[in-house]
Formats: structure tokens, sequence, C-alpha cells
């Protein structure tokens, strides 16, 4: 049976390390604290003024085709997932394609804000699986929010960063691969949180639980359809935006908090970038083996969820 698998993981985070140090002197105030304590955040990377969104995604890209034994001259399709595009048009995906010289690729971004690269790789997969003239597709999850950052406003400020994490899936004959999907949106969300006025920012206040809610919902409803439990799941990826919706979502599911991996203490929120990011990280690390069963869980704007779980396809 065809399905689709990923075959090769990259990320990439910019040179520029940004401490909580420098918000506790810019602010005056001890922010530190709570970003360890609440955020597990110790420092963030930003890119240059140089830099763009597919400057970000290129060197990912790269490592994943490396990763994945292809080039990108065997690309059927590139998906960038961000709401940080280069451009409002055209797309970030056309560029990267050009600066990979991915010449036989089709592409395209999608935006579902800080749930794009879970619901990329879900498109990815369904275009493998319907579709035989598929059989390489890379995704990328790429994030540049530093130059929206309002410094005004120090709790939005200080938790932002830029990155990317690319993966290539690719068609599968060995039963490995992705196996159930959920997307789930709450619109009357959509004014809450976002890039407004060339500026992101926060005008109203998501309830603090919405994340600890649904997030076990929506993998208790995949594992439930493939007769799974979330004891059998080995790894989890999440949304890394609040370490404590984090343990909220695991201490509901009744699984160890050391099944989800984490990136943040080291990189900061990076948004749509944050899930690719802490997958690739995961594999540099070795900690995936094949036959691994994963749940993905991506998060944000508008009100946009995206799960989905897959069986992990190589050891790392």
């Amino acid at each position: 049976m065809r399905t689709a698998a990923i075959a090769g993981m990259g990320m990439y985070v910019p040179e520029q390390v940004v401490t909580n140090q420098f918000f506790d002197k810019l602010y005056k105030k001890d922010l530190g604290s709570f970003l360890v304590s609440q955020r597990n955040i110790r420092e963030r990377r930003w890119m240059s003024e140089f830099q763009s969104t597919s400057d970000l995604a290129l060197p990912a890209a790269n490592e994943a085709l490396k990763k994945a034994g292809i080039t990108a001259q065997d690309l059927d399709l590139i998906i960038v997932a961000t709401d940080t595009p280069d451009y409002m048009s055209p797309s970030t995906a056309s560029i990267l394609q050009y600066k990979l010289g991915a010449t036989n690729a089709g592409t395209f971004d999608l935006n579902a804000a800080c749930a794009g690269f879970v619901s990329a790789c879900d498109t990815a997969s369904k275009y493998i699986m319907a579709d035989a003239r598929y059989n390489n597709i890379l995704v990328v999850g790429a994030y540049s929010i530093s130059k929206y950052l309002d410094f005004k406003d120090y709790k939005v400020a200080s938790i932002f960063a830029d990155g990317a994490g690319a993966a290539v899936i690719q068609a599968s004959q060995s039963g490995h691969g992705f196996l159930a999907s959920e997307l789930y949106t709450e619109g009357f969300y959509h004014d809450h949180m976002g890039i407004y006025d060339s500026l992101l920012a926060f005008p109203k206040r998501i309830p603090p639980e919405t994340n600890g809610l649904h997030w076990p919902r929506m993998t208790r409803n995949l594992l439930e359809r493939l007769n799974k439990t979330p004891q059998d799941v080995a790894h989890f990826f999440i949304t890394q935006f609040n370490v404590q919706s984090i343990y909220e979502t695991l201490d509901r599911l009744e699984v160890p908090r050391e099944k989800a991996h984490y990136i943040m203490d080291r990189f900061g929120y990076t948004g749509s970038a944050s899930v690719g990011m802490a997958l690739a990280d995961a594999c540099h690390q070795g900690k995936l083996k094949k036959g691994d069963l994963i749940v993905m869980l991506g998060s944000g704007g508008g009100l946009s969820m995206a799960a989905t779980a897959l069986e992990w396809n190589y050891d790392t």
C-alpha cells in the first residue's frame, strides 16, 4: 500500500542569540525568571536585517534533502507554511524553489499561522496518497517574526523568535508514515492574536486553557481511529508557545511529560516553524526509532489547530 512518510528533516536558526538578560536590561525588570519558569525560554534567535523568510527556509530545506538522500531536482512539490512571507505575493515557496534550483517542483504557501507546519505535512501526505505523480514533497515551516515585534509590549516581544524546520515527505511502500489527521478552527478568535497593521499583537485574551483542552481531545480522536491509546505514543511534538499548556496536555493524557520534545529553552517561540524544528532537533539527538508512534500538534492564530499521527519510518 502506498503511504506517505518523512524521509529527512532539517532546521535552521539565525546566528544572533538574544538572551533573557537582554530583556531584563531593556525593560528594567526581572523577566528572565518568568520566562524560564513559565515559558521554558532562556534564549532565542533573531534574524539579521538582511535576511528574509526564504533565507531561513533554504538551509533547513537543504539539510532535509541531504538527510532524505535526494536532490532539489527530485522534488515534485514545495509547500512553505508561514504567516511571515517574504512578500504578500508571490509565494515564498516560489522563491525557495528558485533558490534551491528545484525546477521540477510546483509550489504554494500555506497560512495556518502557528499550526502551519502540521497542516502542511497533512496536505503533503494527502497529495502523495491521492496522486502517484507526487513522490517527493518538501514541507518547510518558516517564521521571521522579529521584524513584526512591538517592543512596547514586553510580554510578546520577549517570547517570539525566528527559525525554520523542514521535512521531505516521500512516497513509501513500507507501511510506515502518516496514519490520521484532524484540523480544527474556532474562527471566533480570529481577531484575538495575529499580525495587525504590520505588528504582532494580542488585542484580546484567548482563554489560557484553550490548548490544554483541545490538544488532548484531538489526540484522543486520532488515536481512537487507530485503536491506540496515549500510552502507545513514543513522542509528542507540540507547538512551543507555552510549556505549561504542553504539561497540561500530557497530564490530561496521563503520559510522562518527558514524552514531549522541548526546544524553546534554546530557540524561543518560533511559530509555524516550531513543530518542525522540534522534530528535526529530536532527529539530531537520535531520539526516533523506526516504528515509533508520533503525534504532532499545532496551534495558532485564527484560532487554527492541526493534529497528525504517524509511524516513524527510519532510525535517526
